[in-house]
């Protein structure tokens, strides 16, 4: 290869705010051409960040990030190649000028590269990854991760997370428009400083009624994303919103585009896109401060969007139920939703419906990063400013998903995110909407499972035949084994219990022993002290002989009437009886009870519930 440029101390270009641009990096001592393993770094491409390289060391490099334009303070995005590389050369980069201190370096996170042989993104093992104060570097939080080129010939790339281009956004744009036609609206809504477009798409399939008032206005849904450029994973998020709506034969995707207009910004920072900033827009200013405070000029993205929602909020035949703004965490895990607060208990209680139906659908919700609040710091957020600029039906919330991944199921197990993971968030963001209006009637459809086709059973199928003949039931055989006595007198029971008074109310019924006996329907509670109280019981005799004296049964059965209360007999005392359950099958239930006390004919008397009152008299 070529010389491609000079050191590196004469590639920052522009006041030192450039990205280098096929910079060699040869080692001390050695002038004229390149050779194999003098890295030939570039970020001069779009969406790139590479301000600056040192050789520290023989394999070791340190790299500075560029910061935004017009604004030193942010440096934290990174993107760039290294070619001309050696077979099974090592090396060491140290990134040492990341402004945010706390991020998910801390818990795991890891830059991305990926080849030319081999495009798919791939995270860097995290046993070569290391985040540390550095003594070397002012006590500064410095980046470091040990990397082998395995191949030569190939260029590679490093990202701190899943890039996505502005170019990226108009191609994809280009291939949905020819695939699905009918399905969405695309229009240019304004126009960046640097003159690029700022894309507005648009799925409306609404049939509008001949008259409109209160009862039949048409709901409408804003989503905007990627305010700030180093948040890239939210394009991924609403790619995926806008893959499901677009879906032709999708029920679903049917049914919200016929009840529901959706009004999509995807990309409203363009030109920090771009230029590879982080966060500011090409004269330096953050979008999501600047909404109290927007100008035609410096932020003309921001007045057309909210020109947009102005028209549609104060309009007679539209309603905005919703605006999503969609961002990337670069601090925390998982996905998760900001709200704002209200002084109105009601429109609070519904601005917390979305996020829970939200959190039922996507496995790696977070709740323990939502937060709901009314600080004044941020009152140049989308979500604060539009609580006031626009109407008391407005849910405005931030939509946050974390640029490294989540713990599924409360594990310290951390699933990275992927480009269809974050795809992914977005399927479930248009499931949630699906849900929400199902269950406010908007939408007159059933629930989603039943909109799922049924597969039904195959037509060779055939349900197995039951056999004629039962199997006879065999008795387990007989352990040998006594039972132990016990005592009820041993026994600490307490009546007065606060369940004691449950269960049914006493019946009499007719007894085939020539009188009325009584039956309990329900659990045993009714024989309770206060139930028996209850039924004026208390006046009887509580011996401890619980087998009653019963007179036979007269020849002449008298008429049968309602015996007087006092006649009725008192359950008996509590007795335990230590059973061998092995033996209670069929026709072991008298061989179990052999053992007792009591024969059978006695236990005949014992269920009598009456003594003849002719005999006692």
């Amino acid at each position: 290869m070529g010389d491609f440029g000079s050191d590196s101390e004469d590639s920052d270009g522009e006041g030192g705010l450039g990205n280098v641009s096929r910079v060699i990096i040869r080692p001390p001592g050695h002038s004229g051409k390149a050779k194999r393993g003098h890295l030939c770094f570039d970020a001069a491409f779009e969406t790139g960040n590479l301000g600056r390289v040192d050789l520290v060391g023989e394999f070791e490099y340190d790299l500075f990030l560029r910061p935004d334009t017009c604004n030193p303070r942010y440096r934290f995005w990174f993107n760039f190649t290294v070619d001309n590389v050696k077979q099974d050369q090592r090396v060491i980069f140290n990134i040492v000028n990341i402004n945010k201190n706390r991020n998910l370096f801390k818990d795991g996170m890891t830059p991305l590269v990926k080849s030319s042989s081999r495009p798919k993104w791939q995270r860097i093992p995290r046993c070569e990854v290391f985040y540390y104060k550095s003594a070397v570097h002012q006590n500064h939080y410095v980046l470091s991760f040990a990397f082998g080129f395995d191949k030569e010939d190939e260029v590679y790339q490093f990202a701190l997370t899943f890039p996505y281009s502005y170019s990226k956004l108009q191609a994809y744009l280009n291939a949905l428009e020819s695939k699905f036609p009918e399905s969405f609206e695309r229009t240019t809504l304004g126009m960046t400083v640097q003159n690029r477009k700022l894309e507005l798409i648009t799925f409306d399939d609404v049939k509008k009624p001949d008259k409109v008032d209160q009862k039949n206005v048409i709901h409408m849904v804003v989503v905007f994303a990627r305010i700030h450029p180093g948040e890239s994973p939210a394009s991924y998020v609403v790619q995926g919103l806008i893959e499901y709506l677009a879906a032709a034969n999708q029920p679903i995707s049917k049914a919200l585009r016929e009840n529901v207009v959706f009004k999509i910004i995807p990309m409203l920072n363009p030109d920090g896109v771009f230029l590879g900033n982080n966060r500011c827009n090409v004269i330096g200013h953050d979008l999501n401060r600047s909404w109290n405070k927007m100008s035609q000029y410096t932020h003309p993205t921001l007045a057309a969007a909210m020109k947009m929602l102005k028209e549609y909020d104060n309009s007679s035949c539209y309603q905005v139920d919703f605006v999503i703004d969609i961002h990337a965490h670069s601090s925390l895990t998982g996905t998760f939703i900001y709200g704002s607060t209200y002084d109105n208990v009601y429109r609070y209680e519904r601005h917390l419906v979305f996020p829970k139906l939200f959190a039922s659908k996507c496995e790696d919700f977070c709740q323990e990063h939502m937060m709901f609040n009314a600080d004044d710091r941020k009152s140049g957020t989308a979500r604060r400013f539009f609580v006031e600029a626009l109407s008391d039906n407005v849910n405005t919330y931030t939509l946050e998903v974390s640029m490294c991944g989540y713990y599924l199921n409360d594990t310290n197990v951390l699933t990275q995110y992927t480009e269809d993971g974050y795809m992914r968030i977005g399927r479930n963001l248009a499931r949630t909407f699906l849900e929400y209006y199902r269950f406010s009637n908007i939408l007159p459809i059933p629930p989603v499972d039943e909109l799922r086709p049924r597969k039904g059973r195959p037509r060779t199928h055939r349900p197995r035949a039951r056999s004629r003949t039962r199997s006879e039931v065999r008795l387990r055989p007989k352990t040998v084994r006594t039972y132990a006595p016990i005592s009820y007198t041993d026994l600490s029971i307490c009546y007065d219990t606060d369940t004691s008074n449950e269960g049914s109310p006493i019946r009499y019924m007719y007894s085939n022993y020539g009188g009325f006996r009584m039956r309990a329907i329900g659990p045993p509670d009714q024989y309770s002290l206060s139930n028996i109280q209850t039924a004026r019981f208390s006046n009887l005799d509580f011996s401890s002989d619980y087998r009653f004296k019963v007179t036979p049964k007269p020849k002449t059965a008298p008429e049968h009437k309602m015996p007087p209360i006092e006649m009725l007999t008192v359950p008996p005392k509590p007795c335990l009886t230590i059973i061998d359950f092995n033996q209670l099958t069929r026709g072991g239930l008298e061989e179990a009870t052999s053992g007792r006390k009591f024969d059978r004919e006695k236990e005949k008397v014992r269920r009598h519930t009456f003594k003849s009152s002719s005999r006692k008299a």
